[in-house]
């Protein structure tokens, strides 16, 4: 049997360049090591160059120490095995990765409503209902990853009626959309369709960068919703890493005049965005998946979550554009300016009983970030899970610390008055 080799965990050439820019600058750093300068220090006498950390200047002298007993050409001999086995090691995980024979085998649930490339899915014939708003960016399935790691399904089971947004990718008409058409457009009719189609009040539900599209629907929609619940959302862009927001905030000229023919922001520019992040993510993860049973549930779970990694859909550019220039540059949402079809987004508005999940292990959404928005909301509620981004949503402990409380939540917080309907 042939087996369908993945393309690659995307972008393949940046995570391949990052490898190899710590593989080369190891090597590049031996002459350096092996100076007079640095055998000749004591090892009390750390180095005084003002751009090396008290931590560097430690690894320092404990490698001259080292280096004290080792021949120079039998270290280089060494250190260039070393470098080539970790190389080694890198890419059979990469494909191990490739060749895995792993495929997302799900039933879908039924699909409600539809209008452009947005889908509103039923995930369960009774319960509570709340409508989940996923980010614009990823696919929606993450939410529903498999049948061991789906937190819908989990809510399904828990008395609850999920009605998920499934986004698409951007058509012709949605590569013209500001969040403006996405929120007041093409959600507000989602919300709508929901509404009608439950024939009750709803709550909301968003992940992410759907967490903010979600506060935006819901201070619109504040007499019918009954309840908002808020995943790892960011609110203050420049609580933590503001450097690295800035340089977002200026992306969006780049993007404007880069990508403007193909009125979207590619999925490989996205991704190298948040590979910035972290550069060498993919070294650890793929160094680690090669030491793996390939035929284990951890190995499956891993090709699983990748696969949805690199399975991501392009912005739509006015969207991008407004996101990075307004949310990361600017700061908007914080700031109280942030406006969606010119009315101002202010959570103090929004007076029905909140929920704001802030992941403390979060690497993508700062935690004072999300936690500044629990700051702003009057009938709050706020859960600290353990967890990062993802494994908030999908990892092993997600279900007891996140899913559990989460639909205890929304039970709890429903509104089980129906939608009165006019005297005949």
């Amino acid at each position: 049997m042939t087996v369908q080799r993945r393309l690659a965990p995307r972008p393949l050439p940046l995570h391949l360049m990052s490898a190899m820019t710590v593989w080369l600058s190891s090597r590049a750093a031996l002459p350096v090591l092996m100076s007079d300068w640095v055998r000749s220090k004591p090892a009390s006498d750390p180095p005084t160059a003002p751009q090396l950390t008290e931590k560097l200047a430690t690894i320092a002298r404990e490698i001259a120490a080292l280096l004290a007993d080792v021949a120079p050409d039998e270290f280089a001999v060494a250190l260039d095995r070393e470098l080539r086995g970790r190389a080694d090691v890198f890419l059979r995980g990469l494909e191990a990765y490739r060749r895995h024979p792993y495929e997302r085998v799900l039933v879908e649930p039924p699909v409600v409503w539809r209008e452009g490339t947005t889908r509103l899915l039923d995930y369960a014939p009774g319960g509570v209902p709340v409508l989940v708003v996923p980010s614009l960016i990823n696919r929606a399935y993450i939410l529903d990853l498999s049948a061991e790691r789906s937190l819908l399904r989990h809510l399904a089971r828990r008395g609850l009626r999920p009605l998920l947004v499934d986004w698409g990718e951007p058509g012709a008409v949605e590569r013209g959309f500001t969040l403006t058409d996405y929120i007041a457009g093409r959600l507000d009719a989602a919300f709508a369709a929901a509404a009608a189609h439950v024939d009750a009040p709803l709550g909301v539900l968003g992940y992410c960068m759907g967490g903010l599209l979600a506060l935006a629907l819901a201070q619109r929609r504040r007499r019918e919703v009954t309840s908002l619940a808020l995943l790892a959302t960011p609110w203050d862009f420049h609580a933590e890493q503001i450097e690295q927001a800035r340089v977002l905030g200026n992306f969006a000229a780049v993007a404007d005049a880069s990508f403007g023919v193909l009125g979207e922001l590619p999925v490989d520019v996205i991704q190298a965005l948040f590979l910035s992040l972290d550069p060498l993510l993919a070294l650890r993860k793929f160094t680690r998946f090669a030491s793996l049973d390939p035929n284990s549930a951890e190995a499956r779970e891993f090709v699983a979550l990748e696969d949805w990694l690199n399975d991501g859909i392009p912005l739509a550019l006015p969207a991008a554009r407004e996101s990075l220039a307004q949310w990361y540059g600017a700061n908007d949402p914080v700031r109280g300016v942030w406006r969606v079809a010119g009315t101002a987004i202010e959570p103090a508005r929004f007076d029905k009983p909140a929920l704001v999940v802030v992941p403390a292990r979060d690497r993508i959404v700062p935690p004072a970030s999300a936690i500044a928005l629990a700051a702003v909301l009057p009938r709050v509620s706020r859960l600290d899970p353990p967890l990062g981004h993802i494994g908030m949503i999908v990892g092993r402990h997600a279900a007891q610390a996140v899913w559990d409380p989460l639909a205890a939540w929304l039970v709890e917080h429903r509104w089980t008055a129906r939608v009165r309907k006019p005297k005949s």
